[in-house]
């Protein structure tokens, strides 16, 4: 394959699994780190997770360029939206800004976005915006290419009421669950936590992760796995 007119020129993609999850007190977002292009990681430690005020942030998947640009645009509206009323946005403006951005510009935009966030009025909300630019206000979202791995899962494991470490401890599960099926999720899992408090951020590295199935134990390097693997010659 002629690398220099192959995947390694196709648009950056965010092949990834986003998850947005509610829980008694407020919301938590979470996002593995893998941006690709084609067959090729473009990034391995991207942040998915977007602030757009302070009590909401947009986790993001599909097209990397489309979602920035529309996370862009809702976070300077909302910045004069937040002037002009003298009080922080609520989760719903929020929403349906980027609700309206998406469907306004359906035929041009390649991109699936998940909205959470807590205000004064309605507590902590999740809503959930595919491609198209249809909003879905749910308990929970689930999004991108590892999201095909999870529906089952998130059927049996999420539960209302839960508690704030439960909410993160599912979260976190989840996507590392996805990054081991999932060849376009891979990399850290980060998570944003979102409730009355404020907003607390969290990193999870790859060694740290559950390993599920088959997948090997994280190496430095290639070297290591070399070092270590290496197998005894054949005697005849």
């Amino acid at each position: 394959m002629d690398v220099s007119t192959g995947d390694i020129d196709a648009p950056h993609s965010m092949g990834t699994t986003i998850i947005g999850v509610t829980y008694n007190g407020g919301v938590v977002l979470g996002a593995d780190s893998r941006t690709s292009t084609g067959m090729y990681v473009a990034n391995r430690a991207s942040d998915k997770i977007t602030k757009l005020t302070d009590n909401v942030y947009l986790c993001r998947s599909g097209s990397a360029a489309d979602s920035q640009i529309v996370s862009d645009y809702v976070r300077y509206f909302l910045h004069q939206h937040t002037i002009q009323l003298g009080q922080p946005s609520t989760v719903k403006v929020a929403a349906n800004l980027v609700r309206l951005l998406s469907y306004n510009n359906k035929n041009m935009l390649q991109t699936g976005l998940i909205i959470g966030g807590w205000d004064k009025y309605e507590g902590g909300k999740i809503y959930g915006i595919p491609l198209g630019g249809t909003i879905l206000e749910q308990p929970f979202a689930i999004g991108g290419s590892g999201s095909s791995y999870l529906y089952g899962f998130f059927d049996q494991a999420w539960k209302e009421g839960m508690t704030q470490e439960e909410a993160e401890q599912l979260v976190v599960k989840a996507v590392s669950l996805a990054i081991a099926r999932d060849g376009a999720s891979g990399g850290v899992v980060r998570t944003v936590t979102i409730n009355s408090e404020g907003v607390t951020r969290k990193f999870y590295p790859c060694d740290k992760l559950p390993l599920w199935h088959e997948e090997l134990e994280p190496q430095n390097s290639l070297l290591d796995i070399l070092s270590a693997g290496i197998p005894d010659p054949m005697v005849s």
